[in-house]
């Protein structure tokens, strides 16, 4: 893939993130600070940025530099999962990918990626599997009041779940397929259901987003960094074939996601046994807290992401994303 066609993928990418004018302040923030992260690998990502919030670089500058169908396809897969990963469409985000699609001429492929991009943000209640337990870091003293309490074969096996969804996130950053990418977040989202659900609350889709937005869990932006970190890093081999060295190239991306997983359910645990009523700012700064340590277990844990890596396939993956990890 040319340095222009990345450049064009990546700044449609962030037109969709930002199309519906919705964001706040905190994802955009995100969103810059990930282009800031990955500048220098080929695009100038915050000049990219900065170009298309201004509008010097448009939808159509995009378009036109995107002369491969697999690019153009690649491009509009990006889009969907970016204006789909807050659960939601809105009307400005609805007439944002009909006229990508049109000027990117993809009405046949494009029903085919929508259709699996619904695929993978369906939504089915996960089963908690069991295994050997995870040590927790304490929660801190001011929350260790009135929890609520699971046996300890169940909390055992929440803990392992926790673990499992974890691995899965951090092997599918391992996998060069786009899908691959496109899983994570509703696993994720599959995740905090089932511990909501250990601790007896079911729970719909919006209330999960609403939990991760607290907690400052960007969807889109997660979205736009693993996309752009894939993209920029050669792995996204759906349409460019499968890329060598692939273990040694995403080790970003595996810490990123495996992290990023194992901290949420410890999260979620922490809230659910509170009975939902930690505060937003608490949400947030506890998160933040649960990254060190989870960051510091996914080196102990490699071996076993290696390992899933190599087991998941398309079929596997989308089951796990119906069932649960």
């Amino acid at each position: 893939m040319t340095h222009s066609e990345q450049q064009a993928i990546l700044a449609i990418t962030l037109l969709a993130a930002f199309c519906d004018g919705d964001k706040d302040s905190r994802e955009r923030d995100a969103i810059k600070g990930i282009a800031a992260s990955l500048g220098g690998q080929g695009v100038d990502l915050p000049r990219l940025y900065q170009d298309v919030l201004l509008k010097r670089y448009t939808q159509a500058d995009a378009v036109a530099a995107l002369q491969d169908e697999g690019a153009r396809q690649l491009a509009y897969e990006m889009a969907v999962c970016v204006v789909d990963a807050d659960g939601r469409q809105t009307a400005a985000e609805t007439a944002f990918l009909a006229g990508l699609k049109t000027a990117l001429g993809l009405d046949v492929a494009a029903a085919s990626i929508e259709s699996e991009a619904n695929a993978w943000f369906g939504y089915d209640a996960p089963a908690v599997t069991a295994a050997p337990p995870v040590a927790v870091p304490p929660a801190p003293a001011a929350q260790q009041t009135a929890l609520l309490t699971l046996p300890l074969e169940a909390e055992r096996a929440l803990d392992a779940a926790v673990l499992r969804f974890a691995i899965v996130c951090g092997a599918l950053e391992l996998l060069p397929q786009s899908w691959a990418t496109m899983a994570i977040v509703p696993l994720q989202l599959k995740l905090v259901h089932s511990v909501g659900k250990a601790y007896g609350v079911e729970l719909d889709q919006g209330h999960i987003r609403e939990f991760l937005a607290a907690a400052g869990v960007g969807l889109t932006s997660q979205y736009v960094e693993q996309f752009g970190r894939k993209l920029l890093g050669g792995f996204l081999g759906k349409y460019a074939g499968k890329t060598a060295g692939m273990i040694g190239g995403a080790a970003t991306g595996i810490a990123f996601s495996f992290a990023t997983t194992y901290a949420l359910g410890q999260l979620a645990k922490r809230y659910y046994a509170g009975g939902r009523k930690m505060e937003t700012a608490v949400l947030s700064d506890t998160f933040n807290q649960l990254l060190g340590p989870a960051k510091q277990l996914q080196s102990q844990y490699l071996p076993q992401i290696q390992q899933q890596a190599r087991t998941l396939d398309y079929g596997t993956v989308m089951q796990l994303v119906k069932t649960g990890a």
